[in-house]
């Protein structure tokens, strides 16, 4: 039967067959329902691109392969580089536990890692999963943050139970270790050219917003700012979920909010009263220093680019090489001076293997030198850890006491400029109102149906200078 035929020459249909078969897996994984109640389901069933692109290429042949080969190429070059920077364990400072389950993961950062806000970041936790990565977004920022990077992880299933679960146990951790890809965002940012800037949140969807208002703080403080009003419409289930305001100002540097023009509109939709104050206590776990433990960086350093583009020309200079020694010396002896063709399957297979490690070669190389230049740059970050107590440190004494009402947040003028409304949902029209002349930038961040009322609202004003832009970070 030809469909069961794995030709020696020429196309190989049982090798498509299995490729078909494969995408299918992957394609059937991919509908938003299965994608995210499945969502391990989801993440492992797509690791089968690998033999899907092994047999597509036993299919066509690399000959017609190399129609779609330069994207492929440059996929292989980004991956094996998210690979090497996540071999290395990242240096977790310390998390901040909210009473509303939710955990703000803060590492230490390399001063010359940039990014922009709104970035997200890929975390690999070896204590509850090794093949498991969960993308969060950063909600720190590259100015008022810049030795630390911070991450809010909410409560919404097994994995990160489990991680609510390791650090509110009675006993703290002394370490925790942890793996990053990232962070990887937008290459500009555009919201600083509104006068107006209304930021619209529900649940959990506030966390990209935690950057862009204190980039926002930062441009104030330091420069003037074209923006002139910023508002923050946020709505929440439950009145502990508020806790999740504490997060907006950075630790690291002491910002006078009232520099910045921000007003705070937040709704609680099943409560009709706030919750008692000692319900809205969080707690700060440090982590004790590992020498094995660096700071995130980025895998190449500041010069990405330049690093990338050396990377694709050199290795796929190297390929051709390889390439052109085994038709020289292997393949064209064989074809030329027997009776016999050279093998297809073979010919590809020892195509693909050259690629690889052509890739591997010159990706590890370009890595391995910036990794002892930066070792060369950087000295241990002590300032960045907690100080050690005095005597013999017990795993209770790095629980530190650093329990603290809503109300006692360092700058009181923040909750001053905090309306909550409880037992109601906010009316977005009302809020929505353009002035003549001005700009006004609505941005989105939250369940669909909210991202969809915003939008309609949007694009049913008259007004022409009303911008507005979703935020979908649904995986």
């Amino acid at each position: 039967m030809q469909m069961l035929e794995w030709a020696e020459t020429g196309i190989s249909n049982l090798a498509g067959e299995i490729a078909m078969v494969v995408g299918l897996a992957m394609w059937a994984t991919t509908f938003p329902r299965i994608r995210r109640k499945f969502f391990e389901l989801f993440f492992y069933t797509h690791y089968l691109y690998i033999p899907l692109m092994v047999f597509y290429v036993f299919h066509v042949g690399f000959s017609y392969f190399c129609i779609t080969f330069p994207g492929f190429y440059l996929f292989l070059v980004d991956r094996y580089l998210r690979f090497l920077q996540s071999q290395r364990k990242v240096r977790l400072v310390s998390a901040r536990i909210l009473p509303c389950k939710a955990v703000e993961l803060n590492f230490s950062k390399c001063l010359g890692l940039r990014y922009n806000p709104t970035s997200i970041m890929f975390i690999n936790l070896p204590g509850i999963s090794k093949l498991q990565w969960h993308p969060f977004t950063v909600t720190s920022n590259n100015n008022t943050d810049p030795d630390r990077l911070s991450v809010l992880i909410k409560c919404e299933g097994s994995w990160t139970e489990s991680l609510y679960q390791k650090l509110s146990q009675p006993i703290p951790l002394e370490r925790l270790e942890v793996s990053v890809e990232g962070p990887y965002g937008p290459a500009s940012i555009h919201f600083f050219r509104h006068d107006t800037l209304v930021m619209i949140s529900g649940g959990s969807g506030i966390t990209p917003f935690f950057s862009i208002i204190r980039e926002l703080l930062f441009y104030a403080s330091t420069r003037s700012c074209k923006t002139k009003q910023v508002l923050l419409i946020t709505s929440f289930k439950k009145s502990v979920d508020l806790t999740m305001l504490d997060l907006l100002l950075p630790v690291s540097a002491n910002y006078d909010i009232t520099q910045l023009p921000l007003r705070i509109e937040a709704y609680v939709t099943r409560e009709k009263e706030p919750i008692p104050d000692d319900q809205k206590l969080c707690q700060t776990v440090w982590f004790l220093p590992s020498a094995t433990d660096a700071p995130v960086s980025a895998s190449l350093g500041s010069n990405t680019w330049l690093w990338h583009g050396a990377i694709i020309s050199s290795s796929f200079f190297t390929f051709l090489l390889f390439f052109g020694i085994l038709a020289t010396f292997y393949v064209y002896p064989v074809d030329n001076s027997t009776s016999t063709r050279f093998s297809y399957t073979g010919k590809n297979a020892l195509s693909m293997f050259f690629v690889c490690l052509s890739i591997a070669m010159t990706a590890t190389a370009a890595f391995i030198w910036h990794e002892k230049q930066n070792a060369k740059k950087m000295t241990q970050i002590h300032s960045l850890d907690r100080p050690k107590p005095k005597g013999i440190p017990r795993p209770g004494q790095w629980l530190y006491n650093s329990k603290r009402d809503l109300e006692s947040f360092p700058h009181q003028s923040l909750f001053q400029n905090t309306t909550v409304h409880y037992g109601e949902r906010p009316d977005f029209k009302k809020y929505l109102r353009v002035r003549e002349g001005s700009s006004m930038g609505v941005l989105v961040s939250g369940p669909t149906m909210m991202r969809q009322q915003v939008a309609a609202i949007c694009s049913s004003s008259e007004a022409d200078n009303l911008h507005f832009e979703s935020m979908s970070f649904s995986f």
